[in-house]
């Protein structure tokens, strides 16, 4: 979607809405893609979840912390385990480690997502495999204020992806996880299937794949859209 339909989508809905946190959030106009991507802030996100399917699965726990230009700023960092309905199914619990337990002692989603749509306000969204990020997020606000989320996204997978055709080097889909990109630029391993750990990594290869595409004259956030 282009950068003039993002904005008037997201005044019309500003408008559209009654006062809550989203409408809240879509009072700041998203950056421009014409600005020098080291001048804009960025919040890297992830998120555990029950399953893959927006409409039919849950979110356990979520993960952010902010970038301020080329900078991660630790001490935005945030974790926040959601209370969910049911039971975790086992094939889920496997991968994410987080029991019904915990799950059953976790914060309201009600209550956590205006936290991170404040974080998120004016800025940037950052996340590897960002699909899963801005369905399961626009799903959640269309079910608590009636309007899914608009955000503007860089997707490190994506950019990972394109870097890697650019420069005609063959690559299987393993190759394009977080985890063996963060190996590839010789990144600090973080635990794996840790919504914060994971949002962390995924800060540190954008500022890692941005590096290595900055040849000095000042690329543009739109480089990475």
């Amino acid at each position: 979607m282009s950068g003039f339909l993002l904005e008037q989508r997201r005044r019309a809905r500003f408008r559209r809405l009654d006062e809550c946190p989203l409408r809240e959030y879509f009072a700041w106009p998203f950056p421009r893609a014409s600005r020098d991507y080291r001048d804009v802030e960025y919040v890297a996100v992830d998120l555990e979840t029950t399953g893959l399917n927006p409409q039919e699965d849950q979110i356990l726990s979520i993960g952010w912390v902010v970038l301020t230009g080329n900078r991660i700023r630790l001490a935005t960092a945030r974790h926040r385990l959601v209370k969910v309905e049911g039971e975790i199914p086992a094939e889920s619990a496997v991968i994410h480690q987080i029991t019904d337990d915990e799950a059953a002692g976790g914060l309201e989603l009600a209550g956590v997502l205006p936290e991170l749509l404040w974080a998120l306000s004016g800025r940037i969204l950052i996340a590897h495999h960002a699909r899963i990020e801005i369905g399961f997020l626009g799903s959640a606000c269309k079910r608590l204020w009636g309007q899914r989320l608009l955000v503007r996204a860089v997707d490190t997978q994506v950019v990972a992806r394109r870097l890697l055709e650019r420069r005609h080097i063959p690559f299987k889909g393993s190759d394009l996880r977080l985890h063996a990109l963060c190996e590839r630029y010789n990144l600090p391993r973080h635990g794996a299937h840790n919504a914060l750990s994971d949002a962390l990594s995924a800060a540190e290869l954008f500022l890692a794949q941005a590096a290595h595409r900055d040849s000095g004259h000042g690329m543009k956030l739109a480089d990475f859209l």
